[in-house]
């Protein structure tokens, strides 16, 4: 396992070093999209969610299965303003395009 370089060896706050810490690995980016992902039932509603069978994102895009054709029809409407509160939530632009089936 490899250590991270750390800037001096005096203490660091402890935001800074987790930042460190995820920008050395590259998890940053997993780390939003773990947290647009936990916040998928506030961005479309109980409802919506209730009907969502699995979500993934890949290559930054969001694939979106749903048991339900109406569900899906209804998301396909709300795409742009559904990417909008993903990237909104998590802090940064995590998705460019959502994939329904």
């Amino acid at each position: 396992m490899r250590r991270p370089y750390h800037r001096n060896a005096t203490a660091m706050p402890l935001r800074e070093a987790i930042e460190e810490f995820l920008s050395y690995y590259r998890l940053k980016n997993k780390l939003e999209e773990s947290r647009a992902i936990q916040a998928w039932e506030k961005i479309v509603g109980e409802a919506v969610a209730k009907h969502t069978e699995s979500l993934k994102i890949r290559k930054r895009i969001l694939f979106v299965k749903v048991d339900s054709s109406v569900v899906r029809n209804e998301l396909a409407y709300a795409r742009k303003k559904i990417i909008d509160s993903f990237n909104r939530s998590a802090g940064s632009k995590v998705i460019d395009d959502i994939v329904l089936s």
